[in-house]
């Protein structure tokens, strides 16, 4: 983490330079009134320092009082998803507040990380799934490295999971184990459904879907980002008309192209020219895979005349899993004229 940390007279310089060793891991500035060079920075005001430490570092220590500290940040908030974040601690170093974005900035982590190297310090962590221990879903997010939408729902799927209640997870059976092996799971706290058995929801169940997709509703949603798309076309296919295909599937489906790491297909098209083409123009990796390892899929896939042709299971489905982290298939094939294209994770 790039971390800046704001001081306000001498004593609290010197808690800084006390601090600096707890904190080698990490890219820290020193922000203060009576020293320059290197990575310490002189300040006349802490109005001065707090547009470019909101900007440009991951997380500010304060070494000053709390009610300082919440008037200086006040006219800075924005959201929880890019507000730094913001620690407070004392000037002998045994007590440490995470005062703002515990969870996606980070704030919880580094004061957890103090807490283990300064013996005696105390973490006084006021985020309430942290204090009783049960799951919350953007650290789960933060840790798979997936992202989310519709975050003003976190608040209202975290209570109900403080208050014992249920939540209703939409999702895959890959992610349905990560969800039960994440630190605070309970099962008493929630009931998994497939997204394509949804007549049993509750609407007045708060719900997440844990889907690489984008959906149109407003409930909390976690996307995997490493989605891989597989890809079948007739002989001869142009660049441009896999082009047109891809970008209709991503639209019609809530796919972004961002999330696309890999294009697969079988190893009969090796030589395409138009799939070769188009997976330079992208900058993605295209895999190919035989006979044998399509066919050595446990897995159903949708009828395709690769069967008839080439004695194979199906390309763009098959190609797609065998590509993909989590080896699920969550978009069956969709046919764009001569481009079969499916997706994984």
């Amino acid at each position: 983490m790039k971390i800046a940390i704001a001081t306000i007279n001498n004593p609290s310089l010197e808690a800084a330079k006390k601090l600096l060793p707890y904190l080698s891991e990490h890219e820290c500035h020193v922000f203060n009134k009576a020293e320059e060079g290197g990575n310490f920075h002189k300040f006349n005001k802490v109005d001065d320092i707090m547009p470019t430490a909101w900007a440009e570092f991951d997380a500010i220590i304060f070494l000053m009082a709390t009610g300082a500290v919440i008037r200086k940040i006040a006219p800075h908030l924005k959201d929880k998803a890019t507000d730094p974040a913001v620690l407070i601690m004392t000037l002998n170093l045994q007590r440490v507040i995470p005062l703002l974005s515990g969870h996606l900035g980070g704030a919880n982590e580094l004061a957890n990380e103090l807490c283990e190297k300064i013996e005696g310090c105390v973490n006084f962590v006021t985020t309430a799934s942290d204090q009783i221990k049960v799951l919350a879903f953007d650290m789960f997010a933060k840790k798979y490295g997936f992202s989310i939408s519709n975050l003003k729902s976190l608040a209202e799927v975290s209570n109900a999971i403080i208050n014992k209640k249920q939540v209703q997870v939409v999702t895959y059976p890959c992610m349905i184990e990560a969800v039960k092996a994440f630190e605070g799971y309970k099962e008493e706290n929630f009931l998994f459904f497939m997204p394509d058995d949804l007549e049993n929801l509750d609407e007045s169940v708060p719900t997440v879907y844990i889907t690489p997709q984008k959906l149109q509703n407003t409930a909390l949603q976690i996307h995997p980002q490493k989605v891989v798309v597989g890809l079948g076309m007739n002989r001869g296919t142009s660049a441009d008309e896999i082009a047109k295909a891809v970008t209709r599937f991503c639209f019609e489906h809530g796919v972004e192209k961002e999330q696309i790491v890999k294009f697969a297909s079988f190893s009969a098209k090796a030589d395409e020219a138009g799939l070769l083409e188009y997976a330079a123009l992208q900058n993605k990796e295209l895999e190919f895979f035989s006979e044998d390892a399509i066919n050595a899929l446990s897995q159903e896939f949708s009828p395709s005349q690769a069967t008839k042709f080439f004695n194979i299971k199906g390309v763009a489905e098959p190609a797609s899993l065998l590509a993909s982290e989590q080896k699920t298939l969550f978009l069956s094939k969709r046919i764009y004229g001569a481009v079969t294209v499916a997706a994984s994770f």
